[in-house]
This record gives C-alpha cells, sequence and structure tokens, in this order.
C-alpha cells in the first residue's frame, strides 16, 4: 500500500507538470506571428534578456510550478483546496498574458494582467508557506521571473 501510493504520487506529479509544460506551450503559439512581426520593432528595456532565455527559462518555471502543485494535490492538507484553486487562477492568467500582450499586440492588457498575476503568485506563495513550504520554495524563481516580465511589459507600454 505505501510503495502504491507512492507511486500514484509520483505519477500525478508528473503528469501534473506535464501539463504544466503543454499549457506553456501552446500559450507560447499565441506568441509565434508577433514574435515576427510586432515585438521586434518595439522600443524595449535595457535590460531585455536575448530571445533565446525566455523559451530555457519558462520551461524551467513550468517544471517547477508544476512539481509545486503536484506535491500539493498529493497531500492529504485541508489547506490544498485553495492552493489549487490560486493556482488554476494564477495559471489562466499566466496564459492570458500571452493573448493579451502578443495576440492583441496590447501592452496595457498585458500590463494589467501581469499584475494580477504577480498578486495571485504571492497569495499563493503565502498560502503555501505554512503547509507546504517546498510548494512555496518552488515558486520563488517563478516569482522573481515573472517581476522581471512586469518590468519589461511595463517599459514597451510606457515607450512605445
Amino acid at each position: 500500500m505505501f510503495w502504491e501510493n507512492r507511486m500514484r504520487n509520483k505519477l500525478i506529479i508528473i503528469a501534473v507538470t506535464l501539463a504544466c509544460l503543454i499549457m506553456g506551450y501552446s500559450s507560447s503559439l499565441f506568441q509565434v506571428e508577433s514574435l515576427l512581426t510586432w515585438y521586434p520593432y518595439l522600443d524595449k528595456a535595457p535590460l531585455t534578456p536575448p530571445n533565446i532565455a525566455f523559451p530555457i527559462a519558462w520551461t524551467i518555471l513550468y517544471i517547477m510550478m508544476g512539481i509545486s502543485v503536484g506535491l500539493i494535490m498529493t497531500s492529504n492538507s485541508p489547506k490544498r483546496f485553495i492552493c489549487i484553486k490560486i493556482f488554476i487562477a494564477q495559471f489562466v492568467l499566466n496564459l492570458l498574458w500571452s493573448i493579451f500582450f502578443f495576440y492583441a499586440q496590447n501592452p496595457l492588457m498585458g500590463f494589467i494582467d501581469i499584475l494580477l498575476l504577480d498578486l495571485l503568485v504571492i497569495i499563493y506563495i503565502v498560502e503555501c508557506a505554512k503547509p507546504f513550504k517546498f510548494s512555496c520554495y518552488l515558486f520563488i524563481p517563478y516569482l522573481l521571473w515573472i517581476l522581471f516580465a512586469t518590468y519589461l511589459n511595463g517599459y514597451i507600454l510606457l515607450n512605445n
């Protein structure tokens, strides 16, 4: 029984992580045309990383996000339900950002979305901090990255 539960938990974590990667990849499909026809011509922030940095960073972050919520999903804590709901809400905002910013080419809507995303990720980290410490830690690089993305989005909003 013990080994069966451990294997089930591992499979849940792997499945959730794969789902995060697939959803992240699907959001990148909204960017393809704009990355060729719109984004290169914007006045970008001085700290804008090279384009290759984005898929590498996001792949790592989606893996960490999947493990974070997967660990929560496999727990018996009653707090898991609120953390999962917050995770889903922040993930929806994460996906919507690509649609607003790249597909709609609307930095203002992207900026509003990412500010809400920042807030929800902070709430997720705070809610997870006590019952799910490791899940909380897995989200800190994600928070730092989206705060940096907020700066990049804000710069584009103000300078284009």
